[in-house]
């Protein structure tokens, strides 16, 4: 019995260490929530970005970390189910015990997460083009804003291209009817085009039969009017669309598709030889002919073991937003959300097309307007740029219930939509 005791104590005794010893190795690290799609109809986009959020990881700490201490990864899979996102975020702040998130994609996604980075006071760095009229304390948008992609590009085919009859082609849910909004408001306002010369369409997230929809763009393209597509297409349903274009002989001089959310990965799925001219604005492309570029090309395909692996904008970002982090934690020291929320604001941080980005009091960020044409082997050559860098807008100035609100998270204001005319904070910020 007193054998069996002894033992007894002495496994408890071991037990005890153990765990003590966990707790404290845990302690010793920082850890670092990615919240990205794995598997559904996002996966086609957002793996990659858990892939380079790993690659960042481990080349801080290489470094030595953040603060002293090594950054721990932990990743998990909402798999394209936006309240899955909610779930997924709450598990990773609540049991996981995140330190910072890094994630979603779609709008819809980021919307689900919204309230429990609010409620749990953690911080969201979001690295994707997106419809702008919001402005959170607790996210950091690292993606394009309406007026540092949409806009831009609606310029640059009515001035480079002489476009008049416009598609607004998008997939069903939050990120393309704003986004579209404003540019049926821009396109009548700004560029004075007629109701009759814009057509728009919205189709389901994996849409898959796209001929009857093709054939109403190439109909509307044949008025006599040079005709674009702006497309908010999101996911995997890109790749039929786009083979139904070359399927119907639609070529880019006959009428150009531009995409906000093609990319490198995307076109890396598709045949792209009948794509060559077609058009993508985003804020970074591969092809950016930099050192910065070069060595996180070079950095990327050694860490992924793949030397046909692509880069693109939406990886740029969550390189600006990683490093604006971890200079943020270091200048707060701590990475305690208020205070890296503080720090953060006019933190400047290399870009990879050359320069710097700085996050701004509206937790947007400066970037480049790049307009690029798809080459034959998946690249863009870039065919406009922007002559700076152009600050994120929040809130569009051109829809009526956004143009006199702006946001800025730094004390005394702290608010994400302060109305100018009024002089009162309307609300939370989103």
């Amino acid at each position: 019995m007193k054998t069996y005791f002894r033992g007894a104590v002495a496994a408890i005794a071991v037990t005890a260490a153990v765990m003590t010893s966990n707790v404290v190795q845990a302690a010793d690290t920082i850890k670092v929530g990615i919240l990205h799609s794995l598997s559904g109809t996002m996966a086609i986009s957002e793996t990659t970005l858990k892939d380079v959020m790993l690659m960042l990881i481990e080349e801080q700490n290489k470094k030595g970390g953040v603060l002293g201490k090594k950054l721990e990864p932990v990743v998990v899979d909402p798999a394209s189910n936006w309240p899955l996102f909610a779930e997924k975020a709450r598990e990773l702040i609540e049991v996981k015990k995140v330190d910072v998130v890094f994630g979603c994609w779609t709008s819809v996604s980021r919307k689900s997460v919204l309230p429990v980075f609010e409620e749990l006071n953690s911080i969201l760095f979001y690295p994707v083009q997106y419809e702008g009229e919001e402005s959170q304390k607790n996210v950091f948008y690292t993606g394009a804003a309406p007026n540092q992609q949409a806009i831009p590009a609606v310029d640059y085919l009515a001035e480079a291209e002489g476009v008049k009859r416009w598609v607004l082609a998008g997939t069903d849910y939050v990120y393309p009817r704003t986004t579209n909004k404003i540019l049926e408001t821009y396109l009548k306002e700004q560029l004075g085009v007629a109701a009759d010369d814009i057509m728009i369409n919205y189709t389901p997230f994996g849409h898959s039969d796209w001929q009857t929809i093709v054939a109403d763009i190439k109909k509307f393209g044949s008025a006599g009017k040079k005709t674009a597509v702006v497309s908010t297409i999101n996911g995997d349903a890109n790749v039929p669309f786009y083979k139904e274009l070359a399927n119907q002989g639609i070529k880019a001089e006959d009428i150009p598709v531009v995409a906000f959310s093609v990319g490198e990965e995307e076109l890396a799925g598709l045949d792209t030889g009948p794509l060559v001219g077609h058009l993508a604005a985003w804020n970074y492309f591969m092809s950016a002919d930099t050192p910065e570029n070069a060595d996180f090309i070079k950095k990327w395909k050694t860490f992924i073991k793949n030397d046909k692996r692509v880069t693109n904008d939406p990886m740029e970002a969550h390189y600006i937003g990683f490093n604006m982090w971890v200079k943020a934690a270091e200048i707060a020291g701590t990475t305690e959300a208020d205070a890296v929320i503080d720090a953060i604001t006019g933190v400047t941080v290399p870009n990879l097309t050359g320069g710097y980005s700085a996050m701004m009091p509206n937790h947007h960020i400066t970037k480049p307007v790049l307009i690029g044409e798809i080459q034959a082997n998946g690249q863009f050559e870039t065919v406009s740029e922007t002559p700076g860098l152009v600050p994120g807008d929040a809130w569009s100035d051109f829809l009526p219930g956004s143009k006199d609100l702006i946001s800025d998270w730094r004390k005394p204001l702290s608010c994400g939509n302060f109305n100018v005319k009024t002089g009162k904070c309307s609300g939370k910020g989103s």
